[in-house]
């Protein structure tokens, strides 16, 4: 086997594994990706709660 039509069989294997993790991680209701998504966005926004409370509370009224 040519080391190029070796090359073409690796990389096309390559990213039949990249395609098969993505559709793994984000099929199903409640899929490892979805998961960790709205974790994230739960502490971003919970994060941003909290920044906006602190300003809030350590603005001077004039």
């Amino acid at each position: 086997m040519s080391k190029k039509g070796q090359s073409t069989i690796e990389y096309i294997l390559l990213v039949t594994a990249v395609v098969a993790v993505v559709i793994f991680l984000t099929t199903g209701q409640n899929s490892m990706f979805q998961q960790r998504l709205a974790n994230t966005i739960n502490i971003t926004t919970n994060g941003m709660e909290t920044m906006a409370n602190r300003l809030t509370n350590s603005a001077v009224v004039p």
